[in-house]
């Protein structure tokens, strides 16, 4: 296990890479006390996918990088440049000034500035990335292959970014262009074949920039997002983990990740 200040690390022995880039919720003091006080909780992280994900990595032998900060410190999974993933749709972005809930995340006059943003970058988006690259080129020449599974979850109900409830299970793979047709027909193949959880395959999420960015499929390469509605392993008010729903979102998982080994 490799900890650092801002992420950690266990390598793995399969070819899978399962990054997790919003599981932190940390935010130092210092941002803090420029925020809100309902920003403060960070309600917007992906909560509990470390746990959803670690016990079947380790089951798998797959490799698990996560962040500890929060996405309101910076969103890994944005470029850093910070040109938009959905043109036209609403969203946030690397250094978000709203919360999914369109409220403003700081206090008023308290938004990063340029410097910042780019000490944000330099402190926290770098040295993920760096490790994501690094881990990915290990696999790539110890198994002629590599698979990164981008593991996320969002709440079911977000109306600043879709109508409605969420599909359950939310496959994306850049519209097919971060893996082969045969892995994304597998893992559709998969969700078909199970009737417990709804799915939907590159539909509202099709990945985010670090599946878009990583997933090059022709220089061995392959990228996967799976998006999860919260709903079904947590309270989405409390935040609190429930083992018990999250035991059957953990065995399909389970079935695609080892669909994705095979």
């Amino acid at each position: 296990m490799l900890v650092m200040k801002n992420f950690t690390l266990h390598c793995g022995s399969a070819p899978l890479l399962i990054s997790l880039p919003h599981d932190g919720s940390f935010i130092p003091d210092e941002i803090a006390a420029r925020m809100r006080p309902a920003s403060r909780l960070s309600p917007d992280t992906d909560w509990h996918v470390g746990r959803l994900y670690e016990p079947l990595a380790r089951q798998l032998g797959a490799s698990v990088l996560k962040p500890k900060a929060s996405r309101y410190v910076i969103d890994l999974n944005r470029p850093a440049d910070g040109h938009a993933l959905y043109p036209g749709q609403k969203e946030t972005g690397l250094v978000s000034g709203v919360g999914f809930d369109g409220e403003p995340l700081y206090l008023e006059g308290e938004l990063p500035d340029e410097a910042e943003i780019q000490q944000r970058i330099n402190e926290f988006w770098r040295p993920y990335h760096q490790a994501l690259s690094h881990e990915l080129a290990r696999l790539l020449d110890e198994h002629g292959r590599a698979v990164l599974w981008e593991g996320h979850s969002i709440r079911s109900r977000v109306p600043m970014l879709f109508e409605g409830r969420l599909p359950d299970f939310n496959l994306g793979t850049a519209s097919g262009a971060s893996c082969f047709d045969a892995l994304q027909l597998r893992l559709q193949s998969l969700l078909e074949a199970q009737s417990g959880f709804s799915f939907a395959v590159n539909g509202r999420f099709k990945g985010g920039y670090i599946t878009r960015h990583y997933g090059q499929p022709d220089a061995g390469i392959q990228a996967v997002q799976l998006e999860l509605a919260q709903i079904n392993y947590m309270d989405e008010e409390s935040f609190a983990y429930d083992p018990e729903k999250a035991s059957s979102v953990q065995e399909l998982i389970a079935r695609l990740l080892q669909a994705t080994l095979a």
